[in-house]
């Protein structure tokens, strides 16, 4: 039996990991390190109100969710608990990467500082949105609601509920054809997330795609050191230039929790241990049981499954 670490996507508004920070001194000097490479201060990265610029706050988002992942990770790893295979996300499958061992942290944290940079959108472009969508699970229904609706793009599927009953999904586009789905489908159906300007993971994306790219092109990455599940199709990232793929197609491309945590269940993992709060606690329906770790006593918690589980945790390389 193992142990597969799953990082969620999503820049979130909200503080978090602010206990972790408060309570172990590794998660401390941890921050101090993100500091150090990004120029943001500590404040800024845990706990302070996100600047207002849409790329800007995209950008110092990005550091903040990656920094409390990665945070949690070592915390772990202090209690000699390392995962077997690992997958994320999004931002989290970058920070899978780089806990993978394909690109340095440094290079991390320093590529997504430096994508505050990336050029706002034109003042009269077309105002980008998310929506949530709920799914039905019945043979011939449509792929996500909104299917062929222009300016509506499937962004991403996160699978089951536990109760089986739908299927989550993340709609991305042009906010005015979302706010008209939103009004046309069964009342819940599709839930538009207000202050969500950036229709991630779709065709839109593509100047920052384009943006990026060279920083992207610059990084020295190298083969995982243990499974590497990707969320951007059903396939295991072995080379670095698979890696390189699939940061340079994230921004662009629908991911899927789908494959991520499949991939895991083929690579034998019994455990999920879930960094932070960006996978919702509860809901999804996976595999194999999971612990969400955002708290101190989460930390407990994980190590008490792990043992009551009897996970093998010999073979676990120690990543840094």
């Amino acid at each position: 039996m193992s142990l597969g670490y799953l990082f969620g996507g999503g820049v979130g508004t909200e503080p978090h990991g602010l206990e972790l920070y408060r309570t172990y001194e590794v998660v401390q000097g941890w921050y101090e390190q993100v500091s150090a490479w990004t120029g943001l201060t500590v404040g800024q990265i845990l706990e302070e109100d996100l600047p207002t610029a849409q790329e800007e706050r995209q950008s110092v988002g990005t550091v903040r969710e990656a920094a409390l992942a990665i945070g949690v990770h070592d915390l772990l790893a202090s209690f000699n608990l390392r995962p077997a295979a690992i997958g994320g996300l999004s931002l989290g499958a970058m920070t899978a990467s780089c806990l993978a061992g394909s690109l340095g942290r440094r290079e991390l944290f320093e590529m997504l500082a430096g994508s505050r940079d990336t050029p706002e959108p034109p003042a009269d472009d077309p105002q980008q949105g998310i929506a949530i969508a709920f799914g039905s699970l019945a043979d011939g229904a449509p792929a996500h609601p909104g299917e062929n609706v222009p300016g509506v793009y499937l962004a991403g599927d996160f699978g089951p509920t536990v109760d089986g009953t739908k299927r989550i999904m993340m709609l991305a586009g042009h906010a005015e054809a979302l706010g008209a789905l939103a009004a046309e489908a069964p009342p819940g159906t599709v839930v538009p997330l207000p202050g969500r300007t950036i229709a991630v993971h779709t065709p839109l994306r593509r100047p920052y795609r384009d943006f990026m790219a060279p920083r992207i092109d610059a990084i020295p990455f190298s083969a995982p050191e243990i499974p590497l599940l990707s969320c951007l199709e059903s396939k295991v990232l072995r080379t670095a230039d698979d890696v390189k793929d699939l940061f340079q197609r994230n921004s662009t491309d629908p991911i899927s929790l789908v494959d991520v945590y499949t991939g895991m269940k083929e690579q034998g993992v019994q455990l999920g241990l879930v960094m932070g709060p960006s996978i919702p606690e509860g809901i999804l329906a996976f595999p194999f049981p999971v612990v969400h770790i955002e708290r101190p006593e989460h930390v407990e918690q994980a190590l008490t499954t792990a043992y009551e589980l009897g996970i093998d945790l010999t073979g676990a390389p120690a990543l840094s």
